[in-house]
């Protein structure tokens, strides 16, 4: 154990990169002005685990957080699991998931996920998040209108009358009671593989975070967090 915490906790803290745009697993900051949710409370676990204390860093996206791989920013982090991010950090299995899928606007033609990725279509994302970078991957005939925020990419779709938005479900489901007549497609493009990763250099450490994922999804840690903070749209991921 001690070359596991000497390289998690070389500082003696563990020190968690927490993506503060996740509002399914970030819903709220504690009176000291901790983030508080799903992905703290795992972060703890680990901590606790590893008998060190906890220190979360907080960034504005997911992909600020990945950049920071390396620079001695955060021990551990707590982002989707991506080819991209990947190269530089070691992942976990998914501890849990989150459908993405897509809205279309009143009046659309578009009755499925298979009609989207046509010439001509637009569709409104949210730059570097993880279903971002999924169509980056895979979108081939559509145009990718990308923005900084999830809320300028709502915007963005109405003002600009754009065929598409891709995003998470549980977002959308908010974004489409304020737009009446726009629906919601069936089905999911992807899910978002919600992960913990630490440098790639670490490799004593990420063996232990993927046993500990492993063993959280199992006894019902992770389900059990779910639901004490009342999170919809986040479901427990299925084992490695």
């Amino acid at each position: 154990m001690q070359d596991v915490i000497a390289q998690l906790a070389p500082t003696g803290v563990l020190r968690a990169g927490i993506n503060l745009s996740n509002f399914l697993l970030v819903s709220g900051r504690s009176a000291a002005g901790e983030p508080e949710g799903v992905s703290p409370d795992m972060a703890r676990a680990v901590a606790d685990r590893l008998g060190v204390p906890v220190r979360f860093v907080p960034f504005p996206k997911p992909g600020v957080l990945a950049d920071a791989v390396g620079t001695g920013a955060w021990d551990i982090g707590l982002i989707g699991a991506e080819p991209q991010r990947a190269e530089k950090i070691a992942f976990t299995a998914a501890y849990a998931e989150i459908e993405a899928t897509y809205m279309v606007p009143p009046g659309s033609p578009i009755a499925s996920l298979a009609e989207v990725d046509r010439p001509g279509v637009r569709i409104a994302s949210t730059a570097r998040a993880a279903y971002d970078l999924w169509l980056e991957r895979n979108i081939r005939h559509a145009g990718v209108i990308r923005t900084d925020s999830i809320d300028d990419a709502f915007r963005r779709f109405v003002d600009d009358g754009l065929e598409v938005l891709a995003g998470l479900r549980p977002r959308l489901l908010k974004d489409v009671e304020a737009l009446p007549g726009a629906r919601i497609l069936d089905g999911q493009f992807m899910a978002v593989q919600q992960a913990i990763g630490t440098a790639r250099e670490n490799v004593a450490g990420a063996a232990f975070l993927r046993d500990f994922v492993e063993e959280a999804k199992a006894s019902g840690l992770v389900a059990a967090l779910i639901a004490r903070h009342g999170v919809r749209g986040l479901s427990v991921a299925p084992p490695a």
